[in-house]
């Protein structure tokens, strides 16, 4: 098996992909959920005010999928949330489900969910519908035939997998995002932004969680961000021994620098 539950030092039930030698949410995949993609996207204020699409690229154990899920089956009435979950395997959340669902985020009815996820490829209520997408991205994210309104980009570090923090990557998310769409992720590096910014997003500073300082929030509308790229970002930028993503087109840092200037401007 690939995987395996483990408990960090944090005390925290975290997944552990043996092969890469990552562990998916070692904040804690329930706390992690919240703090860096639920409560920063705005959910449920977003599911109180018409239909949301979101697109949940690298399902891992599930948890930020089971977090959408219980928010959306939270609501007494209003329209579907299309969840649709991205990713090569589902081996992972199979195994959170079998040895310690609970500590993944899975109440009953979310478990029966992802149970009928992983046998059927969907789940449908009422409110909500979870869709699995499995396959390589950037391709795949043309096959959930929609456009997201919100993005929870946690597929594993660029280190391992740096394909998907490129500048095609991300130009493939921006196609397939809807016009007030925002992207939530882990990931802060100076190369991550540059390359979200080359793809045509606005981006600006996420929520601190666990040991990291600062995540990174990106949107199709400027006014979306609460926390845009600042002088500071933009020094960074300048200094960086790293400052682009490996498949930035060559005139990427003028791009970046001009399109950092009219964020700002």
């Amino acid at each position: 098996m690939s995987f395996e539950v483990v408990r960090t030092r944090g005390g925290a039930r975290a997944m552990l992909d043996r092969a890469s030698g990552e562990i998916m949410h070692p904040v804690g995949p329930v706390q992690e959920a919240l703090q860096l993609y639920l409560s920063p996207s705005r959910l449920s204020a977003r599911l109180a005010e018409g239909p949301v699409v979101v697109f949940d690229v690298g399902l891992g154990a599930g948890s930020n999928a089971a977090a959408s899920w219980r928010a959306s089956e939270a609501r007494a009435e209003g329209p579907r949330m299309e969840l649709v979950s991205f990713d090569r395997t589902a081996e992972a959340m199979a195994l959170a489900l079998r040895e310690a669902p609970e500590a993944f985020g899975f109440d009953a009815a979310a478990r029966e969910a992802a149970q009928a996820l992983l046998s059927a490829g969907e789940a449908c209520t009422e409110r909500t519908r979870w869709r699995l997408v499995q396959g390589d991205l950037p391709s795949a994210l043309a096959q959930a035939r929609l456009r997201a309104d919100v993005v929870f980009w946690d597929p594993y570090s660029p280190k391992v997998n740096p394909e998907l923090w490129g500048f095609e990557a991300f130009t493939a998310l921006f196609a397939a995002c809807g016009p007030r769409a925002t992207v939530h992720t882990y990931g802060a590096a100076t190369s991550v932004r540059s390359a979200l910014l080359l793809a045509g997003f606005w981006v600006g500073f996420g929520p601190a969680t666990g040991t990291k300082g600062e995540t990174t929030v990106a949107a199709v509308a400027r006014g979306d961000l609460e926390a845009p790229l600042d002088a500071r970002w933009h020094a960074r930028l300048q200094r960086s021994s790293a400052p682009l993503p490996a498949d930035a087109p060559p005139d990427a840092l003028a791009r970046v620098a001009a399109r950092f200037s009219t964020d700002v401007g």
